[in-house]
This record gives C-alpha cells, sequence and structure tokens, in this order.
C-alpha cells in the first residue's frame, strides 16, 4: 500500500540551512531532498487547507492512514517510558546563558530524581534539559515536529521521534508527562503552556502540575490573566490554582514531581 503511486507527498522532516558549501536539506522518512527539491510546505498546512484543486477528495483517506501511523508509532515507542515530565522553553536560548543553564539543570534534577525528560527536540531550552537528563544517566526524549525552519533533534536525544502533525505531537506531550515544567518560551511554548491548562481546567487530565519557571518572565502573564481575565469573568478565580511560578530549580523540580 505504501508504494503506490497515489500517495500524496507529505512534506519535510526537517531542513538544515548552511553556506555555499552546505545544501539545504529535507528528511522525509527515508527520502532525503536537497536544494532545488527542497519542499516549502508542511504536511499540517496542506491537511487544513480547505482551497486548492479537488485531489483532497482522494489524498485524504490517505492522510488519514498517515495520521493513524504517527499515533502507533509514538504510543509504540513511549508505552514502556514510565514517569516523565515535559521540558518547555524557546529554541532560541542561547548555550550558556543563565536560561540555558537552568534547563540543563532542570534535566538533571528529573533525572536524578527518576523522571525521563521529554522536550520538543530542538535546540536551545529544549537542548539544554535534553543535555542535563543525559549527564544524569536518565532517558532523553525528543518530539520533534516537521517545520520548514526546523533544525532535526539535538544530539541528546536518547529516544526521538519526528512527527508530521502537531496534534498528534501534542498527545504525545500530554499522554506520557505527570506535568509540564515551562521555561521561558515563545509562541510555541505557549501554546503548549495554555493547552495544559485548558486540560486540567477541562479535566481531560487529573494530577497535572505546571510549574513556570522565572517569575520576570511569567509575572507579567499571570498579572494579566487576575487582573484582566479572571477581573471580567472570562475565568474563575479557581484557574490562578492551575500553575505555579518559582525562581529556584529544586523547588521547581519538587513542584512538578510532587504525589
Amino acid at each position: 500500500m505504501s508504494g503506490s503511486t497515489d500517495v500524496p507527498d507529505e512534506g519535510p522532516r526537517n531542513e538544515r540551512t548552511g553556506g555555499d558549501d552546505q545544501p539545504r536539506e529535507q528528511r522525509l522518512g527515508p527520502v532525503v531532498r536537497r536544494r532545488q527539491q527542497v519542499m516549502t510546505s508542511t504536511s499540517d498546512q496542506r491537511l487544513l487547507d480547505s482551497r486548492g484543486p479537488s485531489d483532497w477528495v482522494h489524498q485524504d483517506p490517505w492522510r488519514v492512514l498517515r495520521i493513524q501511523s504517527e499515533f502507533v508509532e509514538g504510543f509504540g515507542a513511549l508505552a514502556e517510558l514510565g514517569p516523565a515530565v515535559c521540558v518547555f522553553g524557546s529554541a532560541r536560548t542561547p548555550p550558556g546563558s543563565s536560561e540555558y543553564e537552568d534547563a540543563r539543570r532542570i534535566g538533571r534534577g528529573l533525572a536524578d530524581a527518576g523522571f525521563a525528560v521529554i522536550t520538543g527536540g530542538g535546540p536551545g531550552a529544549m537542548e539544554a534539559a535534553n543535555l542535563g537528563a543525559s549527564e544524569s544517566g536518565g532517558v532523553s526524549v525528543g518530539l520533534g515536529i516537521e517545520l520548514p525552519f526546523e533544525q532535526g533533534l539535538n544530539a541528546h536525544v536518547d529516544v526521538g521521534i519526528n512527527f508530521r502533525y502537531f496534534f498528534v505531537r501534542k498527545t504525545m506531550f500530554v499522554k506520557y508527562a505527570q506535568g509540564f515544567l515551562v521555561l521561558p518560551g515563545g509562541l510555541g511554548t505557549m501554546d503548549e503552556l495554555f493547552e495544559a491548562l485548558t486540560l486540567v481546567q477541562t479535566r481531560k487530565v487529573t494530577r497535572f502540575p505546571i510549574v513556570l519557571y522565572g517569575s520576570a518572565y511569567w509575572g507579567g502573564l499571570a498579572d494579566w490573566l487576575r487582573d484582566t481575565v479572571i477581573a471580567q469573568g472570562k475565568a474563575s478565580p479557581h484557574d490562578e490554582d492551575l500553575f505555579r511560578i518559582t525562581d529556584d530549580v529544586e523547588e521547581a523540580i519538587r513542584l512538578v514531581t510532587k504525589d
């Protein structure tokens, strides 16, 4: 079935951009695309695009099988993982910075506490947390995503899965983690944070601590939620209790791993 010419091309796994002597590269499972053959759209983009030719009628059933296969691969790879915590943070956090070293300490501390560390598998804070877990002999997991500008899984990931679809990847984050520890990050980090908050608020998940590391970074968001969202009745006063903010690495680890 997988060899049928009717199966649509699903886009890049990852991409590296270098100088003139280093070609741009995408990996699609066993397929590698370089130079002019690099594709500019992703599987999510094509799946969600309602415009274009009517051949989606024939392609979408194949996409369902691709989506199914991603769930199967993810469940199979992580089923025996054991206790784990997701660590989120910016891919732009520079190595050697205080935020990078804090993420590294967090990864190390979680591994010492007997927890696997799950990240998005990218550079920056994710790389630092994976590095810390690996240094302590813990299980370091990276769940990557197909993006036009992503650089693939970092070198400190022991178990890595590259996903085509965000919603499959998000399921794996929530299903196999006992909590989220969120470092300063951008829109992707906030997307994961607010999804977790919503799942806890609506009781779709149980016993799921959410810890934000860095009061200087997250304090403004907490103030806005309290003084605007909750104050205007858009959320319950109890929703303030869905997360904790700390500046202490040991406290962050204790809060996210406590029974």
